[in-house]
């Protein structure tokens, strides 16, 4: 979907007598489906077919189905030599767990993400965002552009393998550093960005909803505490964590004296580091997000726009709906077309 966002032309193999695109399977936007059985000869001849023209592949098999379907990067380099072959795995190509299956919640179990996000008792799941998304899909992309723009110089494609579980580590490369000058405790709810810090978490208001807090800084800290009326002797407990247990209290006592949408009205733009915490379907109708315009309707159907933004070549969601179904061979005429 990035991809195709910023102007790619994606295609998409799947096999024969699948369902067409789902329109809101958002995800898929901008994709052409090409049908084919790579249990035959031909339906490999037609994805071979393909690559000769293709700037890219990825592919997110276990490692070795590729090869044993005869796709493997050799044998598909030795037909375009250009072709970056990228590779989305949760475990990586290589390594005692590359073969086993597995999903996000798992990946992200044994790089010390997930152990450092959730309540004191448990550890939660993060939604599937930064294993599957950050750890995977974005380190992927980043590959992929790295990878052509080196290939402009050389000539050459090469194998991008990226692993989920090694994107996530990359992530934790903050608080690895943390970690090292003793700063990082092991214990969740314990940390300035973990939620154990007063100024840097959630809270409950009056109508039930919650809120968001973040001033990091002292000059943030100083208006936040005076916008809210923090008590004079609780203005200096930021860095002090023996004091963040009562100034937590003051806090929450104090959010609780009005709705969401009052302190909306009373923190909303200004330095206090504030936002309202909202469920998707009012992320929508925030005034700043419609400032934006970053939900768009495409077809009837409303999504998240095209990011990052570029000042003279324009992300859009192009192409046909989601699973449009085409031969291999007008894809290739297509591709030849815009090559010329």
């Amino acid at each position: 979907m990035l991809l195709s966002d910023m102007g790619a032309d994606v295609v998409t193999i799947d096999r024969p007598g699948s369902r067409k695109g789902d329109p809101y399977q958002i995800v898929n936007r901008g994709r052409t489906v090409v049908q084919a059985d790579l249990k035959t000869r031909a339906g490999i001849e037609e994805v071979l077919t393909l690559l000769d023209h293709a700037d890219v592949l990825v592919e997110g098999f276990r490692p070795g189905v590729m090869e044993r379907l005869g796709l493997s990067p050799e044998a598909v380099g030795q037909r375009n030599p250009r072709l970056v072959y990228a590779r989305m795995t949760g475990w990586g190509q290589d390594g005692p767990l590359a073969k086993a299956a597995g999903h996000d919640i798992n990946y992200i179990a044994i790089t010390g993400a997930m152990h450092a996000i959730g309540t004191p008792e448990t550890p939660l799941p993060p939604l599937n965002l930064v294993g599957d998304y950050g750890g995977g899909s974005l380190y992927l992309v980043t590959g992929i552009l790295a990878a052509l723009l080196e290939t402009r110089s050389s000539g050459r494609g090469q194998v991008v393998d990226a692993a989920i579980s090694d994107g996530v580590i990359s992530l934790m490369t903050h608080f690895v550093s943390s970690s090292l000058r003793g700063t990082f405790k092991e214990q969740r709810s314990s940390n300035m960005l973990d939620g154990g810090a007063p100024y840097y978490r959630a809270y409950k208001t009056a109508d039930g909803e919650h809120v968001s807090v973040g001033p990091i800084e002292p000059q943030f800290f100083a208006e936040f505490c005076a916008r809210l009326e923090v008590p004079t002797e609780l203005r200096g407990a930021q860095n002090d964590p023996a004091q963040w247990p009562v100034l937590s209290k003051e806090l929450e006592a104090i959010f609780r004296t009005r709705t969401q949408a009052e302190w909306r009205e009373r923190l909303e733009s200004t330095d206090a580091c504030f936002a309202p915490v909202l469920r998707l379907s009012d992320a929508m109708r925030h005034p700043h997000n419609l400032a934006r315009h970053a939900f768009v309707d495409i077809e009837g159907v409303r999504q998240p726009a095209p990011a990052p933004r570029f000042s003279r070549t324009p992300s859009a969601v192009q192409g046909p709906p989601a699973g449009t179904v085409s031969a291999h061979r007008e894809v290739i005429a297509r591709w030849a077309r815009d090559a010329v």
